[in-house]
């Protein structure tokens, strides 16, 4: 068998993972292990046909799975394979931008002007503003006009 594409694989993580009701399934199985589709409509406000049909998008995903329990009822279970390789993925796509980064800055830091060539000499700007005494040339800033 072979290896899912990884970023096939992370979209539909990140497709799934995108509606807030799907989270709070996901958050509620995995802390409570595996559960009906009616035991986590008596816990979320929704509706026991809209908790079937977003765990239909999990299980698409491979977010859930589905297992036959008593009486024909399936309880659905957190799967965290998907999760991993999307967060690998994301792993992968850090190092690759860092590594980028980190070349830019390098590249922009040789280029940038020394800090000694860059100093500038603020003896004569007026930074006080008008009718300031400047203390290196004993006038206002008014008399300087």
């Amino acid at each position: 068998m072979s290896r899912p594409d990884p970023e096939t694989v992370a979209a539909a993580v990140f497709a799934a993972l995108d509606e807030p009701t799907r989270r709070s399934i996901l958050g509620a199985l995995a802390a409570r292990g595996p559960e009906t589709a009616t035991d986590l409509a008596s816990q979320l406000p929704i509706t026991r046909q809209a908790i079937t049909k977003h765990l239909e998008l999990l299980a698409a995903a491979g977010l859930v799975l589905a297992e036959p329990g008593e009486r024909r009822r399936i309880r659905y279970r957190v799967n965290a394979g998907p999760m991993a390789i999307a967060q690998s993925y994301l792993a992968a796509l850090a190092r690759d931008w860092d590594s980028k980064l980190d070349r830019l800055r390098r590249s922009l830091d040789a280029a940038a002007p020394q800090p000694e060539a860059a100093a500038l000499d603020t003896a004569d700007l007026d930074l006080a503003g008008p009718g300031v005494r400047n203390p290196r040339t004993a006038r206002t800033t008014e008399e300087d006009a």
